[in-house]
């Protein structure tokens, strides 16, 4: 039977019957009857080029680090389905690239397995952070953490957690069942602190609830003796800043009813003090008439004259009475500075007239005038002798004590 080669890894026979050459034979990959011999073995081609595709992906992969495990099963595949595949080609060719391709997958899986080791110690190092900051957490004061603030880091601390869990490389069992034993017991404590720390708030909320209810009652209670409760308020609104924090929502209810017993109190005194004003602006004219009349006592020289005067306008301005509240302070002022200028001049006199100064003074006095007597005496005769630096010397004592004498008269 006549045989045609038409290609350097296969032929086709008069039959129709496709070969495809391997090693040093060759074997049946099928039959092509109906078309001509390059039709068919252009078909077997084209199923040998799908299997070197097949291959160069296979290739592909490995270099961009495909699991190892999984270039190994495609690997062995492909082999056994070359071994037999109805192709036309180099197969020969496609299986010594497919054992080198198994010679890669070993390096592959040796540098994949240190890899993995790697990721796996990276993420139970990450893993232990997320466990290390919730331990920090939860040994903070109770008393001196911000809950709102811990409760948000806590949130974002187990989503990171559960990230890495879903994301991150599977952990030792033993590793990973101790860092969440670890980060359970962390979250419980910082749930169990929150949840007894507000317990304690809310009882302390209540204790302060209650007192400040009793604050206001006492307030309004005063509300009907109008300008008279001012003291009484006043108070009762001291007690109000020593008696705590009830929570800003009550807080703010509580201090409303508060201010509103207040604002009805001033709301009668501010009455009364308007009627008092008018009242009083007429006194407060005849103030202002005898501060005129005063105040050029604030240049006096004559002590009696200045003190019998002051006395009478003291007299007069205690029996005028009262002014309006928003005057007292300036005529008050402007009053004390008349009185101390008078003041002033008695103590003056007192100064000069104190007979224990004056005997001091005299005494002195009579000291500065024997020894200037002495210095003359010294001085004369320093000149006699002609010696300058005596001369110098009692010169310059004689004038100190002259000068001293001139002070002290």
């Amino acid at each position: 039977m006549a045989t045609t080669d038409q290609q350097p890894w296969g032929r086709v026979d008069e039959t129709g019957t496709v070969y495809v050459r391997v090693g040093d034979g060759e074997r049946v990959v099928g039959q092509y009857p109906d078309g001509t011999p390059e039709e068919a073995l252009g078909y077997f081609e084209r199923k040998y080029t799908d299997l070197a595709g097949q291959v160069t992906l296979l290739e592909q992969r490995a270099k961009r680090g495909a699991p190892a495990a999984d270039i190994a099963r495609a690997v062995g595949a492909l082999r056994e389905h070359i071994a037999t595949a109805n192709a036309v080609g180099n197969l020969d060719l496609l299986t010594e690239r497919l054992s080198k391709l198994g010679g890669a997958v070993e390096e592959l899986t040796e540098q994949q397995s240190a890899e993995a080791r790697a990721a796996v110690d990276a993420a139970i190092a990450e893993r232990t952070t997320i466990v290390v900051e919730a331990e920090a957490l939860a040994a903070e004061d109770p008393a001196k953490t911000q809950w709102k603030q811990a409760s948000a880091t806590l949130d974002a601390l187990f989503a990171r957690w559960q990230s890495h869990q879903h994301d991150g490389p599977r952990l030792p069992k033993a590793e990973a069942a101790e860092l969440w034993k670890r980060f359970r017991a962390a979250r419980t404590t910082i749930e169990h602190n929150r949840k007894t720390f507000f317990a304690e708030l809310d009882t302390q909320h209540r204790d302060v609830r209650s007192r400040k209810t009793a604050l206001i009652e006492r307030a309004e209670a005063l509300v009907p003796r109008g300008a008279e409760g001012v003291p009484a308020y006043r108070d009762l609104l001291d007690e109000w800043k020593l008696a705590g924090r009830a929570g800003k929502r009550n807080d703010d209810a509580l201090w409303a009813r508060f201010k509103a017993a207040g604002d009805a109190i001033y709301a009668a005194k501010s009455e009364v003090d308007a009627q008092d004003n008018v009242e009083f602006a007429a006194n407060l004219e005849q103030k202002l008439e005898l501060l005129t009349e005063a105040e050029p006592l604030l240049k006096a020289t004559d002590r009696q004259s200045a003190r019998n005067t002051l006395l009478s306008i003291q007299r007069r301005w205690e029996a005028i009475g009262k002014v309006p509240r928003d005057q007292v302070k300036v005529v008050e002022d402007r009053l004390r500075k008349v009185e101390t200028a008078v003041r002033k001049l008695d103590e003056e006199h007192w100064q000069r007239n104190n007979p224990e100064k004056q005997a001091r003074s005299e005494g002195l006095a009579s000291q500065l005038n024997d020894a200037i007597a002495k210095l003359e005496e010294e001085l004369e005769t320093a000149k006699s002798g002609g010696d300058a630096a005596k001369v110098a010397a009692a010169q310059e004592a004689l004038d100190a004590r002259r000068l001293w004498l001139n002070a002290l008269k």
